[in-house]
């Protein structure tokens, strides 16, 4: 013989309205807005609208500064996210958005006006940095449609803020040594198409999301802390050489894959 539970004892009217309550409650639950992620979220639009604002008032250096800050609390928003268990379907929209504003146009319209707009055709720059924010919308609606079926160790395409590092890093190079974008338009273009264009490929690059989760050794962490004190010893260039080798990176995965499966396809087409 079973004991009775506690609801047991209750009138099935009561039971009947304490279930909906409860229904009620987990759907606001499930429909709600949770503060503190989507505060981290916005604060990276501000700064990459305040990039955009900046850039409009010639001030080159602070506009691609802001866009390394959008960078930092992008990557805090869906942390935070994960650990208060406070993910939602809003978030992960507003997030694509904000994504869009800090790592699509600002960009852009930073090395549009610092560089692209000096060289002799005014299409050709307006084109450079239209194809850039073109891909930088197409490579956040794939990764928004592919979330639950690529392998969470590497991103499809070069990521939206690394290509807005190497853009905005490159920008922060120059000034630094006192030059001006319009010395380095041609350059800047190139900068600017290969970003784009690495967006949209279907290179892989590595997504550092396991890392977090595995203890290094002591050698790592110490090699770890040197690469900081490189950073601070010229930080612009630094930044501009490391996502230049991210860049790179997926490059050469990409075609060690291809040379591993040339020899395979070659051996099945043979009759």
């Amino acid at each position: 013989m079973t004991e009775p539970t506690p609801n047991d004892s209750l009138p099935s009217s009561e039971l009947t309205i304490r279930e909906r309550r409860a229904a009620l409650k987990s759907r606001i639950r499930r429909r709600g807005i949770y503060v503190l992620p989507n505060l981290f979220t916005l604060a990276a639009l501000f700064f990459g609208f305040y990039g955009i604002v900046e850039a409009m008032n010639l001030r080159f250096d602070q506009a691609a500064i802001s866009v390394f800050i959008a960078m930092v609390l992008d990557s805090l928003d869906g942390r935070v996210a994960r650990m208060t268990n406070t993910q939602t379907a809003f978030g992960a929209e507003l997030d694509s958005i904000a994504d869009m504003v800090s790592f699509g146009a600002a960009p852009a319209l930073i090395i549009y006006e610092w560089a692209l707009r000096s060289l002799p055709s005014p299409r050709i720059a307006l084109a450079v940095a239209f194809v850039y924010a073109a891909c930088a919308a197409l490579r956040l609606a794939r990764f928004n449609v592919q979330i639950g079926v690529i392998d969470k160790r590497f991103f499809n395409g070069l990521p939206s803020p690394a290509a807005a590092a190497i853009v905005t890093s490159f920008v922060l190079m120059i000034e630094d040594r006192g030059g001006e974008g319009r010395e380095v338009a041609w350059y800047a273009l190139a900068v600017t198409l290969v970003s784009g264009i690495s967006m949209v490929t279907t290179a892989k690059f590595f997504s550092f999301k396991a890392m977090g989760r595995r203890a290094i050794s002591f050698t790592a962490f110490a090699l770890l802390a040197v690469g900081f004190g490189f950073v601070l010893l010229d930080p612009p260039t630094v930044a501009f050489a490391v996502f230049i080798a991210y860049l790179a990176s997926g490059y050469l995965v990409w075609l060690w894959r291809a040379l591993r499966k040339a020899p395979v396809a070659s051996a099945t087409a043979e009759p």
